[in-house]
C-alpha cells in the first residue's frame, strides 16, 4: 500500500494500526537515512523470521520519494515474495515518484489533510484521554483555536505544540492564547480561514499583485501560507488574475499561473511556497490589462440581451451531404491562401461591435497597429 497526503495525517498510524492489528512484526525505516544495505537486512530477516515460524513483517518506509529507482528496486524481491508486506508513505505525487514495479503491486490510498474540525476533535481528545494529558490541565477556546490555526491540518503539528503548552502551565494550568504563542515557533497571526481575515488577506493580496507592489504582495502571501491557508486557493486566485488582470499584455503569466498550481498540487507545502512566491513575483512586476475580461464580459451581455444574427452562409458547415445545395461554405476565402493571412471578408453580417480595445502597456502595445491592419482588411469599422 502506498499512502499519499500531506504531514501530520496519519500515514505512520494507519501503519502501525494495521500491523497490530494483524499481528505482523512491525519496522519502520525512513527513506531520509535508509539505504539498500537496510532494505536488504529487513528482507532477510523477514525470510528468516517465516522460515522459524514466526510473524510476517510488516514494512513502513516513510518518505519513499526520497528513495532512487536502485533503492526501490531493492525492495522488490520481498514484495514479490511475499516475505514483507510493504506499506510505503509519500507527501509527493506516486505516479513521479515512485516505480512503475512498485505502483503496480500497490493500492493507492490518497490521505486528505485534516480540517479545523479534525485538528480541534484531536486536540480535546489528547487533552482528556488517559493515553493523553488525562485532564491535567485546561485548554480555553481561544487557545483551542490558535492551536488549530498553527496546525495547518498537521496533527502531528498540533499535539507538539499542545505538548511544549502543557509542559509551561503545569499540571492544573490553563493553556492560553498567549500560551500557546511562547510555546510555538510561530507568532500568532489573526486569521479565520472562514472568516473575516480570510477575505480580508486575500483581498490584499490581489489588489497588492494588481497594483504591482511586489512587496506587499510577497507580504500578504507570506502571512497566508503562515496562517495555513489552503495553498490551492492561493494559486487558483493567481490564474485568475493572470487572466484578468495581465491577459494579452503578458500572455507567459497565465502559464506560469498554472505552472506553480500544478506544483502546489505535485509537491504540496512548504515546498510549494517557493513556485507560489515565483509567480506571484513573476505576476506584480508584468504589466498590467483588464482588456481580456472587458472584451468576453461585453460580448456576454450582448447575447444575454439578444444581439446576435444568424453565421453567415460562407462560414457555415460544408462537411456533409446537401451543404453546397444551402450554399454553405460559399465564397468562403482560406487565410493561409493570401498574402499575410488574413482574408478579406466578413466574419458576422451586420454591423458588429468591436469587443476587443489593446491596452497601452506590454505586448498590447504591439498589438494596437496590428489590430488595424487587420481589422481594415476585414472591413470592420
Amino acid at each position: 500500500m502506498i499512502l499519499w497526503g500531506p504531514a501530520g495525517t496519519g500515514k505512520t498510524t494507519i501503519a502501525n494500526v494495521i500491523a497490530r492489528s494483524s499481528n505482523r512484526h512491525f519496522v519502520e525505516l525512513s527513506a531520509v537515512t535508509a539505504g539498500v544495505k537496510d532494505v536488504r537486512e529487513v528482507m532477510e530477516s523477514a525470510l528468516s523470521r517465516i522460515s522459524d515460524g514466526g510473524s510476517a513483517t510488516l514494512l513502513f518506509l516513510d518518505e519513499i520519494h526520497r528513495f532512487t529507482k536502485a533503492q526501490q528496486d531493492a525492495l522488490l524481491p520481498g514484495v514479490e515474495n511475499g516475505w514483507v508486506t510493504l506499506i510505503a508513505a509519500t507527501t509527493e505525487n506516486p505516479s513521479f515518484s515512485v516505480i512503475t514495479p512498485l505502483l503496480s503491486r500497490s493500492l493507492l490510498l490518497t490521505l486528505r489533510q485534516l480540517t479545523d474540525d479534525d485538528v480541534a476533535s484531536l486536540v480535546e481528545r489528547a487533552v482528556s484521554a488517559p493515553e493523553g494529558l488525562a485532564g491535567a490541565i485546561t485548554v480555553d477556546a481561544e487557545a483551542l483555536a490558535s492551536l488549530v490555526r498553527l496546525s495547518s491540518g498537521d496533527a502531528r503539528r498540533a499535539l507538539t505544540t499542545l505538548e511544549a503548552a502543557s509542559n509551561s502551565v503545569g499540571p492544573g494550568g490553563t493553556v492560553t492564547a498567549e500560551t500557546v504563542a511562547s510555546a510555538s515557533d510561530r507568532a500568532l497571526l489573526r486569521y479565520d480561514r472562514a472568516g473575516d481575515e480570510h477575505y480580508d488577506v486575500i483581498s490584499a493580496f490581489i489588489k497588492s499583485v494588481r497594483g504591482s507592489d511586489v512587496d506587499a504582495s510577497i507580504h500578504y502571501l507570506a502571512r497566508m501560507i503562515e496562517a495555513g491557508e489552503d495553498p490551492r486557493f492561493i494559486a487558483r486566485r493567481l490564474v485568475i488574475l493572470a487572466a484578468e488582470d495581465i491577459g494579452v499584455a503578458d500572455p507567459s503569466c497565465l502559464t506560469i499561473a498554472v505552472a506553480a498550481a500544478d506544483a502546489v498540487q505535485l509537491i504540496g507545502m512548504p515546498e510549494g511556497r517557493i513556485p507560489l512566491a515565483e509567480a506571484t513575483i513573476h505576476l506584480a512586476l508584468a504589466p498590467k490589462s483588464n482588456s481580456v475580461i472587458v472584451a468576453i464580459d461585453a460580448a456576454i451581455r450582448d447575447i444575454r440581451d439578444g444581439t446576435f444574427e444568424p453565421v453567415p452562409k460562407h462560414l457555415r458547415d460544408a462537411h456533409y451531404a446537401g451543404a453546397k445545395k444551402l450554399g454553405h461554405g460559399k465564397g468562403y476565402i482560406y487565410p493561409h491562401d493570401v498574402d499575410g493571412g488574413v482574408a478579406s471578408q466578413r466574419y458576422r453580417d451586420g454591423v458588429a461591435p468591436r469587443y476587443y480595445e489593446p491596452g497601452g502597456h506590454g505586448r498590447e502595445q504591439e498589438l494596437t497597429e496590428r489590430l488595424a491592419r487587420i481589422r481594415a482588411i476585414l472591413g470592420v469599422n
